[in-house]
Order: C-alpha cells, then sequence, then structure tokens
C-alpha cells in the first residue's frame, strides 16, 4: 500500500467517523436545533474529509471536478433544508408558548 493509498484511507475513515458522530449526534440531543447542528457539522466535516480522500485517488481531472461539484450541491443542498428545518422548529415552539 503506497502512502498515498494510506492518506486516502485514512481521509475517508475520518470522514465515516464524523458521520456516525452526526448521527449519534442525531440520536442523543435533546431538541431539533442542537439535533439540526451537531448533524450539519458532521455532514460539511464528514463529507468534505471524505471527498478529500475520495480525490486523491482520481483518475482523472473530470472524475475530480465532478466530485467537487457534487460535493457542492450536497452542501448546498443540506445547508438549506437545515435552515428550512430549523425555521419550522422555531415556528412550531412558538405555537406551543
Amino acid at each position: 500500500m503506497s502512502p498515498l493509498d494510506l492518506l486516502s484511507a485514512v481521509l475517508v475513515g475520518l470522514g465515516y467517523f464524523f458521520f456516525f458522530v452526526g448521527a449519534l449526534g442525531l440520536v442523543r440531543f435533546p431538541d431539533a436545533l442542537s439535533r439540526l447542528n451537531a448533524v450539519s457539522k458532521a455532514v460539511s466535516a464528514g463529507l468534505g474529509l471524505t471527498v478529500l480522500g475520495l480525490l486523491l485517488r482520481a483518475d482523472s481531472v473530470f472524475a475530480a471536478l465532478k466530485l467537487l461539484f457534487i460535493c457542492g450541491i450536497v452542501l448546498v443542498a443540506s445547508t438549506t433544508s437545515a435552515q428550512l428545518a430549523g425555521r419550522s422548529a422555531v415556528r412550531e415552539e412558538r405555537r406551543r408558548r
């Protein structure tokens, strides 16, 4: 195994670790806003590390650009959905008062 392969495996493994910690935060935290915070931070860090690890293994520039494009789309979609879910949770909390 070359050093590049090892670095790629470590980065992907760290990305999976962040995904796992985010899922754990989703289960363990008490309210919606703290759950959203844990998941959105973990998805950003996990996706970034995973894509970085996969970029080291990309066969061509086109494959690397596709990875970066998909990463950008997922980050925008997860940020937008977390913001909308958070806004909905705040509105629901205000209605209960």
